[in-house]
């Protein structure tokens, strides 16, 4: 097969419009691709330690030309929702933001830093207990605060304390700072949904802009000349008591004309909300991918000052088109650089294929920064980004290619062991491949694909159709195994299970699924309720009992508010505070479930012609067991080594026999995150 030119590649890539820089007054961007400032829950004290700077640093090392931080950085003691927040309202913060930019430009990005006041978002039953400000009285349903009105007084007060902020960062080095409109106090006197003042802050456009403009131009006196400023600006609420497109454009034209800012960093929609922050705000998967990227186009048409944007842009191709055809100036793949902070690199690189996809499962909004399929994001501090090679160089066979099993596969391939892979089915993937068949979980598949391309890269020897035992393992005389088997529906516990379905029966069907079905779901996970919106949306009369106090306790906040829309749509009832105590036939047709309140103890009988039933899985361990006696370490995993690699010597483990564990389901029910951290830690534990 003839190699492709690789001066002809290196030529293409240069004229790649992602790849071409932008200035920004005297800042010069390195190329278009950047991330966007978001709350990591990372900083200790209010302040960005080394935990939070190693993390943006990472994305900088990986070649993106700009990284925002401090997501809803507060300016004022009074705009605090009890954690997570950079404090830029202390002159304490300066030697901290001065490493931290240090550290951003020696791996030659840009450092940028959003300030904001939340207004009536703040929290005012934690922290300092300040009540929460805003233009007028109100409440925001997603942070329950009831806002004062403020006064003339209050807002020369927050109008100082932006400016200080603004000087903070420019002392500490940074290339710019951002403000927030939105659903945040700036935004807040923008929109006529919370601006209800009759004073010259209230009614028209014009009064509705003044207090933005008062900070802006105070910021402004407070930086320097070269600062950029930019504002994440809504370009439309859609609402239909809030802003509109046309209305955005008017604010847009009055912040232009007055020469205040320098760029707009565009979002779409409201974040008041949770379902507005899934599906408009922060969309996951759920969601079509770059859902406003044809309206921030159209926004872009209007300005001259350069674009911004942010919102489930997962790919080159898009990011690359956004670019290409003038949609923005800049591209924000933040949850695509927790992913894969080495985008850049590998684009540049001409690897654009190895790149590890952002599948939409907004985990890093529920678990903050730490995204589903790359462990080591959010922990940069214990875990590398880029994998070194083994000192001591091992075979490894691993049992089982789920997510588990193909990560370790992956990291033990990376640094340089043999690496043989037995998986019992066809095709790898495991559970995930049953996960990706319910209604909108399909992009799941991403986390298999991906890992799938690079064993091959790796040229990692992957055997399908083979139930490995004792035999074929000892075989292939390895230095170390991995069972990484998964498991089994856990049925055993319930009486009558065997007139039960599972929710592998279910999504391993392929016919279409009607009737009346009653499904009882244990864990709180996707799994229980994106079966029932599956069975749901092909026609079936679904009714969910769960054990908790809601629907989808252990799933991320935003998937969450969607599976409640979307069960209301569907018309999917649903009982809480029951479980499961067991299942009887009645009559020919129809089942009899027995449940009993968690609270009171009273029992309650539902009756329907199938049940299923999901509480996890149970650990299928049988080749773990029976490899058990014949390995060195009696199968047992050292804590450790499994939390720091270093702690035991590699000459200590790589000595007589095989070493023996078990990583993923194979141990206990858990999510893809958990399976895959495991494998990660442990590989390169070997």
């Amino acid at each position: 097969m003839p190699q492709p030119d690789s001066s002809s590649a290196s030529t293409a890539r240069s004229k790649d419009p992602l790849l071409q820089p932008l200035t920004i007054k005297k800042l010069v961007l390195r190329n278009r691709v950047m991330s966007t400032s978001h709350a990591s829950f990372m900083e200790e004290g209010g302040f960005p330690l080394e935990r939070y700077q190693r993390y943006h640093e990472e994305k900088a090392r990986g070649g993106l030309a700009l990284t925002m931080f401090g997501g809803s950085s507060m300016v004022d003691v009074d705009s605090n929702w009890g954690g997570g927040q950079i404090n830029i309202a202390t002159d304490e913060i300066i030697p901290h933001l001065q490493q931290f930019s240090r550290r951003i430009h020696a791996q030659g990005a840009a450092l940028m830093c959003q300030i904001s006041h939340l207004g009536r978002r703040a929290d005012a039953t934690t922290s300092n207990w300040l009540p929460a400000i805003a233009p007028s009285r109100s409440r925001e349903t997603q942070h329950r605060a009831f806002s004062r009105e403020m006064d003339e007084h209050d807002i020369a007060r927050v109008v100082k304390a932006y400016g200080d902020a603004a000087a903070r960062c420019v002392e500490g080095g940074l290339d710019g700072v951002e403000t927030l409109t939105g659903g945040h106090l700036i935004g807040q006197f923008f929109s006529p949904r919370t601006n209800f003042r009759t004073d010259r802050f209230g009614g028209s456009v014009e009064n509705r802009v003044r207090f933005g403009l008062m900070v802006h131009e105070e910021i402004r006196k407070r930086v320097r000349d070269e600062t950029v400023v930019s504002m994440r600006f809504v370009i439309d609420e859609a609402s239909e008591d809030g802003l509109n497109f046309e209305d955005c454009l008017e604010i847009a034209r009055i912040f232009e004309r007055e020469g205040l800012i320098d760029v707009f960093n565009c979002i779409f929609g409201r974040m008041d909300t949770v379902i507005a922050l899934a599906e408009q705000n922060m969309p996951g998967m759920s969601q079509p991918l770059s859902p406003f990227l044809s309206r921030v186009g159209m926004f872009r048409q209007h300005t001259k000052l350069p674009v911004f944007h942010a919102a489930r842009i997962t790919d080159l191709a898009t990011a690359r088109h956004a670019i290409r055809d003038g949609l923005l100036d800049m591209v924000a793949m933040t949850r695509a650089h927790m992913a894969d902070p080495q985008i850049v690199n590998k684009l540049m690189r001409g690897e654009e294929e190895r790149i590890r996809p952002c599948v939409g499962a907004s985990y890093c909004m529920h678990k903050k920064v730490n995204c589903i399929h790359n462990p080591a994001s959010g922990r940069e501090t214990i875990l590398p980004q880029i994998i070194e090679p083994a000192s001591h160089i091992r075979k490894v066979v691993v049992i089982g290619g789920g997510p588990a099993g193909l990560e370790a596969a992956r990291v033990c391939a990376e640094r340089g062991h043999r690496v043989v892979l037995f998986e019992a089915s066809s095709r790898p993937g495991g559970q995930v491949l049953l996960a990706c068949r319910a209604t909108w979980r399909k992009d799941l598949i991403g986390i298999i694909d991906w890992r799938v391309s690079e064993l091959e890269r790796l040229g990692v020897d992957v055997r399908c159709d083979v139930y490995a035992g004792d035999a074929d393992v000892l075989a292939e005389e390895p230095d170390s195994v991995i069972v990484a088997t998964g498991g089994l529906p856990d049925l055993d516990w319930l009486p009558g299970a065997q007139h039960c379905e599972t929710i592998w029966d279910v999504l391993s069907a392929s016919t279409q699924q009607g009737g009346d079905v009653l499904l009882y779901d244990g864990t709180g996970r996707h799994e229980g309720i994106s079966t029932a919106l599956h069975l749901a949306e092909q026609g079936a009369s679904v009714h969910l009992v769960t054990i908790d106090d809601s629907l989808g306790q252990e799933i991320e906040y935003s998937s969450r508010a969607v599976y409640r829309k979307q069960f209301r749509q569907r018309g999917i009832k649903v009982t809480v505070d029951h479980h499961l105590v067991r299942v009887e036939r009645n009559g020919s047709n129809q089942l009899n479930a027995v449940f009993r309140h968690e609270l009171t103890g009273q029992e309650l009988e539902i009756s329907a012609p199938r049940i299923i039933v999901e509480r996890g899985t149970m650990p299928l361990d049988e080749v773990f067991n029976s490899l058990r006696d014949l390995s060195r370490n009696k199968g047992v995993t050292s804590l450790a080594a499994l939390l720091d690699p270093t702690a035991v010597p590699q000459e200590a483990r790589a000595s007589g026999g095989f070493e023996l564990h078990r990583i993923g389901d194979a141990v206990a029910s858990r999510n893809i995150h958990a399976s895959i951290y495991e494998a990660f830690r442990l590989s390169l534990a070997l």
